[in-house]
């Protein structure tokens, strides 16, 4: 079966609907406030309904394995793009707050949905020897979407203000699901199924609690750093005073930086080992956290923006590759539900922590604690890796796959 895969062979099946999704969320995610303000919403209710997409999310993730495993996940993503399409509908019709926080918070399940669908399929298609490789470049190529899209959202908005985006989004998830149901399979499965588990989610969890405590513990924190660096890099240069172009040209500099390492950091994770990935990336972003507050200057700002793009890029794929390697054969999808929750759950407390921090103290002290946090999950990384997922050497000398 390794001998019929390549990367390469990927690259219209899987990788052009991640890329287009990741496009029309792109488009979309700048927008949603201003949908939110001119229904008359106030800056703290619009902030909420942004926020809807990454509860929806955490809500669907469990949802999302065992869709999945019932299904299939080719068939699991198609779901997702049409109840995306129907949410997309409502936020362009939406009368009110409330119909468009109820569609948001539905683009972030049928995100959740499509995104646990595909990082399955490759877990299951791909041989180990490429698994990294092959789930860093599926997030490389929806970082490259969500980078192209906000440029190609501002185009529409010209043509029809905030609903611009909404419809470049249908179009684009209305072709990746073409290209679903028209492009074969690249192979590797050879039309096999995977065995399905008699355990729910609460059982599969139970089952594989010794991972979900300790490198679960990581995984949690990895979401929460990588979240609030996109929130204190904005946030921080409100408070030295730089305006809003500068601060988007950082920004963007920054996630051109991240956008640009995923290839290398799936390769590093292949030759040499899991944790060679995960405890520098961590390390990297804890101490440009811990730099950030020194800043006062727009340059010395943008310095530290670029650190933290190389941390957050060399560390692409990471998550999807731990939950690969430590998902059983018999119910991964409910296993990579529960895995995909761990970083889901971070990645939205971490934004939270910086503003409830900020409010009771400052700013300063709050992204001092990120920091903390970032060095925290290196070690914790760093220790428990080891011990769950073997290294590719030991795994290609042996023959046999890694333990779940």
């Amino acid at each position: 079966m390794s001998e019929q895969v390549t990367l390469r062979s990927f690259g219209l099946g899987v990788y052009l609907p991640s890329l287009l999704y990741g496009v029309g969320q792109g488009a979309m995610a700048p927008i949603i406030a201003l949908s939110a303000l001119d229904l008359g919403a106030s800056v703290g209710v619009a902030s909420l309904v942004v926020a809807l997409a990454g509860i929806g999310q955490l809500l669907g993730d469990l949802p999302a394995g065992a869709l999945a495993g019932r299904i299939g996940e080719r068939k699991a993503m198609l779901a997702a793009a049409v109840l995306l399409v129907c949410a997309l509908v409502v936020c362009i019709v939406a009368t009110s707050v409330w119909m468009l926080g109820v569609a948001i918070g539905c683009t972030g399940f049928a995100g959740a949905v499509w995104g646990l669908a595909r990082q399955a399929y490759l877990t299951e298609v791909v041989p180990f020897h490429l698994r990294a490789r092959a789930l860093s470049t599926l997030g490389g190529v929806h970082r490259i979407g969500m980078f192209i899209g906000p440029f190609l959202g501002a185009g529409t908005v010209h043509l029809a203000h905030t609903d611009g985006p909404y419809g470049l989004h249908i179009v684009a998830v209305a072709v990746a699901a073409v290209a679903l149901i028209t492009l074969p399979e690249p192979a590797g499965r050879n039309g096999a199924r995977p065995a399905k588990t008699h355990l729910g989610t609460v059982g599969m969890a139970r089952a594989h609690l010794p991972v979900l405590r300790t490198l679960g513990v990581g995984t949690v924190l990895v979401g929460a750093v990588r979240a609030s660096r996109q929130a204190v890099i904005p946030l921080w240069a409100e408070h030295i005073g730089l305006d809003a172009a500068t601060t988007s040209l950082i920004f963007g500099a920054a996630g051109a930086v991240d956008m640009l390492l995923f290839y290398p950091a799936g390769k590093v994770m292949d030759r040499i080992g899991r944790a060679w990935v995960a405890v520098p990336s961590m390390v990297v972003l804890g101490i440009a956290h811990l730099l950030l507050p020194l800043t006062t200057t727009g340059a010395a700002l943008f310095g530290v923006a670029m650190i933290m793009g190389v941390g957050n890029g060399i560390g692409s794929g990471i998550i999807m590759t731990l939950g690969a390697d430590l998902s059983p054969s018999v119910g991964r999808t409910t296993f990579l539900g529960t895995w995909r929750l761990c970083a889901d759950i971070g990645s939205s407390t971490g934004p939270l922590m910086i503003g409830a921090v900020s409010a009771a103290v400052s700013l300063g002290p709050a992204v001092l604690l990120v920091g903390g946090l970032g060095l925290i999950g290196a070690v914790v990384m760093g220790h428990w890796i080891p011990h769950y997922v073997p290294s590719p050497r030991r795994v290609a000398a042996s023959g046999s796959p890694p333990a779940g």
